[in-house]
């Protein structure tokens, strides 16, 4: 790509409004210093002192996150937290975003703030060693007065956003942002904002979703078709253009060390490797970084294929940022996908 097509996209970011809808969490980071290890006089184990606690949004958070990196003008998050310590700790850092207007996110007594808690074992001239993790959820179907306060909220957005990006984090349906009625709503908004870019994962797979663009991983994507996982590229790049036509939407998979895979309706699906790793990397928030791309870059006007290479860069980026999840910067990706 060259730098004056960059600079023509990148130059429309400030300019975007995205709602940025689903589950929010609470990233919490529990830093243990090894050399203060002790042993419990009560029940003789070992002990892990905490020297340092740090914490940033995830699941949806994390795609907000680089959503501001790349510069992007405002996003509404839409979403809910708990009247607990955890949605306390979220709603303040959420905040502190700078492109970030909370008019649509709130606190309810009727939910827990969804959140992981990753204890990381520090020592000197050594990598953060992940210890297992301790994760907060809701079990329960969300109310359905909390869903209609988000059915109001979207309804209010479409007409005002130039993209929405939808991400669901939970594991267990109907438990998080996008439950039922809250996607029957944005089946309406499709209806009546045929226009609008709209673009979803989900970490239970995609099936559930009503007409909007996609993006998913390479087995997500074979249980939605019925194809083989590991079919050759090629064979999946065709795949997928039948889905995008199928579905009269676009279409992207990512296909880890293979790249990316895309296509619109109607168009010749188009694939993007992924660059070369250096050393040690950590995948986490790989997939929020592309997804953040590719949302961002088509909304700003960017083909399909330019959107998928700056989502690779992103995404390389990310992976090299070990111990915490990463995002990239528009300044970060140019230096990948530039030309001269």
């Amino acid at each position: 790509m060259k730098e004056k097509r960059l600079d023509e996209i990148g130059g429309r970011f400030p300019g975007l409004r995205v709602a940025l809808v689903g589950d929010f969490c609470l990233d919490r980071y529990l830093e243990i210093d090894p050399a203060l290890a002790e042993t419990s006089i009560e029940t003789s184990l070992e002990v892990f002192n905490v020297a340092r606690v740090r914490s940033q949004p995830g699941g949806c958070g994390t795609i907000l996150n680089n959503l501001s990196a790349l510069g992007v003008g405002t996003v509404f998050p839409v979403g809910f937290a708990g009247e607990d310590g955890e949605g306390y700790e979220l709603m303040r850092s959420l905040g502190q975003v700078g492109c970030v207007d909370l008019g649509h996110f709130f606190q309810t007594p009727d939910r827990r703030t969804f959140s992981y808690t990753k204890p990381l074992v520090i020592e000197s001239g050594r990598l953060p060693r992940e210890l297992n993790r301790l994760d907060f959820k809701n079990w329960s179907p969300t109310p359905g007065a909390v869903q209609q306060r988000m059915i109001e909220s979207l309804n209010t957005l479409a007409k005002r956003v130039d993209a929405m990006v939808l991400l669901e984090q939970v594991d267990e349906a109907d438990t998080g942002v996008l439950a039922g009625g809250v996607l029957d709503a944005l089946a309406q908004i499709r209806h009546e904002n045929p226009d609008l870019l709209m673009l979803a994962d989900s970490r239970r797979g995609p099936g559930h979703f009503p007409a909007v663009g996609l993006k998913m991983n390479r087995e997500e994507f074979a249980v939605l078709t019925g194809q083989e996982a590991e079919i050759p590229v090629p064979e999946l790049c065709s795949a997928v253009g039948r889905l995008a036509t199928e579905r009269g939407q676009a279409v992207f998979v990512s296909l880890s060390e293979d790249g990316i895979a895309g296509a619109n309706p109607g168009e010749q699906p188009e694939h993007v490797p992924c660059l070369p790793v250096r050393g040690e990397i950590d995948v986490v928030g790989a997939g929020d970084a592309v997804m953040a791309n590719l949302a961002t870059a088509i909304a700003a006007g960017a083909e399909t294929g330019e959107a998928m290479r700056l989502a690779m860069a992103a995404a390389s980026v990310v992976v090299h940022q070990l111990g915490t999840t990463g995002t990239a910067s528009l300044q970060d990706i140019r230096s990948l996908v530039c030309t001269h």
